[in-house]
């Protein structure tokens, strides 16, 4: 199997620190974006049945999960952390067994930069969504998506991550996805 090739099976979804006070630091067009980009990811990974994960890094001070995102995950019950990285056995568990971890989030040089190299670490494969990572500049953002690839991280767009795990057309999962990303 291609190690670019996500598989239902063995994918889920982690949404990595898309919270209130920290998207403010955020340019406003790059923000709505992603956290609209975040939202189309969610809802493909709900229509494909993948596990997903939120996590909120030190919410006393970042505040919680944005609306949108926070409404698009059922029973939303975010992990809360202080370490940069989202990696922690609970999680991985909670995973359970899946190699391959969807990503998106922020901010993409530091919790998930730290994220994808820490899944590595554990052998498991991180498919950053590049469109739907953020940074408060673009810089970083850049920098982030170059320091996840050389951790072995695949980067790659919302629309080709769902749609390679779909792998054809013509099923309700199809319209499900085409509808999110649309």
């Amino acid at each position: 199997m291609s190690l670019h090739r996500l598989d239902r099976a063995t994918t889920a979804l982690l949404v990595v620190d898309i919270q209130e006070r920290l998207m403010t630091a955020m340019e406003s067009a790059a923000c709505e974006r992603m956290v609209r980009r975040s939202v189309a990811l969610i809802a493909g990974a709900r229509a494909l049945g993948l596990p997903i994960a939120v996590t909120e890094q030190y919410p006393k001070g970042l505040g919680p999960t944005v609306a949108p995102v926070r409404d698009a995950v059922p029973n939303f019950s975010p992990i809360e952390k202080v370490s940069f990285s989202c990696v922690s056995d609970a999680l991985v568990a909670a995973f359970q067994g899946r190699r391959q971890i969807l990503l998106c989030g922020a901010e993409t040089h530091v919790c998930v930069f730290q994220t994808a190299r820490d899944l590595a670490a554990r052998g498991l494969t991180a498919f950053l969504c590049a469109d739907a990572v953020l940074s408060r500049t673009e810089e970083d953002r850049r920098v982030g998506l170059e320091l996840c690839r050389g951790e072995g991280a695949v980067v790659t767009c919302v629309e080709a991550a769902l749609f390679d795990l779909l792998g054809r057309a013509g099923t309700p999962e199809f319209k499900a996805v085409s509808a999110a990303v649309k």
